[in-house]
């Protein structure tokens, strides 16, 4: 049986990722080994969409206030490289993490699943 899910961030600098994601979520973690952390994440979900172009995957962390979300980007020093903007569905921006990496956030307009009792 599925148990949860587990999602990987590759980076060019995975130590100073992984301080601000620890920072930024606040939430407990474990230590794989040699500084490896796993942190814990929120409630999630997976939806399947179709597609014309090649399959992909995207990680998107979902936000109660985008606005407030962005304004506390900008307290930590962070790089909003893609501004709120409203695609109907949701509140979508995308911000850096300290290697550069881009990652993507949005307060959802649309029912959540994540938090369905099992």
């Amino acid at each position: 049986m599925i148990s949860g899910t587990h999602a990987i961030l590759y980076s060019n600098d995975a130590e100073v990722d992984r301080q601000f994601l620890l920072e930024l979520l606040g939430t407990p973690h474990v230590d794989a080994g040699d500084g490896w952390l796993i942190l814990k994440l929120p409630p999630a979900e997976v939806a399947v969409h179709p597609t014309e172009g090649a399959p992909k995957q995207e990680l998107y962390l979902m936000v109660d206030d985008a606005d407030a979300f962005v304004r506390d980007l900008g307290e930590r020093g962070v790089d909003v490289v893609a501004p709120v903007s409203d695609q109907g569905w949701g509140r979508v921006l995308t911000f850096r993490l300290p290697s550069g990496a881009p990652l993507s956030a949005y307060e959802p307009r649309h029912d959540t699943a994540h938090s369905l009792p099992d």
